[in-house]
């Protein structure tokens, strides 16, 4: 089996479950070019935990976390199923790392999976689990952690960060329409975040606080950033990397996207 690319999605708010705009059409076409996964983990910004953790459940709930938005996004359900072995296996490969990984056998999915995942594979026939992050680790933490899960990829499994290339969201603007009147602050981020991955440039995107451009305004705290080291350091050296997605919505939010295809990987 060849390996499959890994990817690097930005979810946004909930409300692009509601309101895809451009995002929604592009998360669809990224699925559709790859080979149907045997299963998808994805390591959302929405789940923090102490070490490496990955959900064990059977049957994975859609977790509703957040509030004050509209009704109708509480209504929403995504019953992929879940995959116990494969968190199994994940847990075991974080361990032959030197992790000291377990598994939570009741973790749902929550939005920073549920709302990608419904534009990319809308039947919910894949099974889905998530792998938790570290909030008080840095960058090299989850490259490391992706590069222990990177056997995954020739086993079928489709690999997955979630998080927002950019999120401030202090500065979000509610009525600002799709692509307008992004500030300078943002879009520099943006082009040095994609010219950094596009030449596969690992030391400068682990040290993306102090080289990339605005890097603490556009992320004042870590967390919708360090999902995007785990599919970069599954994707492993030679990766070839493309951004997939190029749009910032509430004025702020950068939508990209990147799939990261390693040297052996299907095209």
């Amino acid at each position: 089996m060849a390996a499959l690319p890994t990817l690097f999605v930005s979810h946004g708010s909930p409300t692009l479950a509601l309101d895809p705009g451009s995002t929604g059409p592009a998360l669809a076409r990224i699925a559709r070019s790859l080979p149907p996964p045997r299963a998808i983990v994805v390591a959302s910004a929405h789940w923090g935990a102490r070490q490496p953790t990955v959900g064990a459940c059977p049957r994975p709930e859609t977790i509703h976390d957040f509030s004050g938005f509209p009704q109708p996004l509480y209504s929403i359900r995504y019953p992929a199923p879940g995959a116990p072995e494969i968190a199994r296996r994940a847990r075991d490969l974080l361990a032959a790392a030197g992790f000291e990984a377990r598994v939570d056998e009741e973790r749902g999915l929550d939005h920073g999976a549920w709302v990608p995942l419904r534009f990319m594979y809308p039947d919910a026939g894949t099974p889905a689990l998530q792998v938790a992050i570290q909030y008080d680790a840095d960058p090299a933490h989850h490259y490391r952690v992706g590069a222990a899960l990177a056997p995954l990829r020739d086993e079928g499994v489709l690999i997955v960060g979630s998080g927002s290339a950019t999120h401030n969201l202090r500065e979000v603007h509610w009525r600002e329409r799709e692509g307008e009147n992004v500030p300078s602050w943002v879009q520099e981020f943006r082009v040095w975040l994609a010219e950094a991955l596009e030449r596969h440039d690992v030391d400068a995107l682990l040290d993306y606080r102090t080289r990339a451009p605005h890097a603490a305004r556009n992320h004042p705290t870590p967390d919708h950033i360090l999902p995007l080291f785990v599919p970069l350091g599954a994707a492993g050296a030679g990766a070839t990397i493309e951004r997939a997605n190029d749009v910032v919505t509430l004025g702020v939010l950068g939508m990209d996207a990147f799939v990261m295809r390693p040297s052996r990987a299907v095209t």
